[in-house]
């Protein structure tokens, strides 16, 4: 059998004199994957995020709601507590999400129409679904 590197094969393995020996870590590093399209994976994951549409509410059920609202509107010195579902539309693609949220009404801004609960926050009435009263 002709063996090319017969004359090399069973030397001892060379340590340089004047160059530290790299860690087994940092050597183990040069072939690691990388990123060659950087926010390629996010966007993959972004373009895969479920959105919600948003529900057109009917007549019957926007009247029970605007029911629900002057009731609230009456009784805002109580500080009512509530349940509310409401949609947030989705910043960076069309649709968004139904929450669902509980706190004590603040106030409803007739001028911005919101509803502000105690904590500040401001759901748009135009997104409201549904409202239950907390006892």
């Amino acid at each position: 059998m002709n063996n090319r590197y017969a004359d090399i094969i069973n030397l001892p393995h060379h340590v340089s004199k004047t160059r530290p020996q790299m860690p087994i870590a940092d050597r183990a590093a040069q072939f690691s994957p990388f990123a060659a399209l950087t926010g390629y994976d996010s966007a993959i994951e972004e373009t895969g995020r479920l959105t919600d549409s948003f529900i057109e509410l009917d007549e019957s059920r926007k009247a029970v709601l605007n029911e629900k609202l002057q009731s609230m509107l009456k009784n805002i010195k109580e500080q009512p507590e509530v349940a509310i579902t409401y949609f947030q539309p989705d910043e960076k693609k069309n649709g968004g999400s139904y929450i669902n949220i509980s706190g004590v009404v603040k106030k409803i801004d007739e001028f911005e129409k919101c509803l502000i609960l105690t904590d500040a926050t401001k759901i748009p009435m135009k997104y409201i679904f549904e409202i239950k009263t907390l006892v």
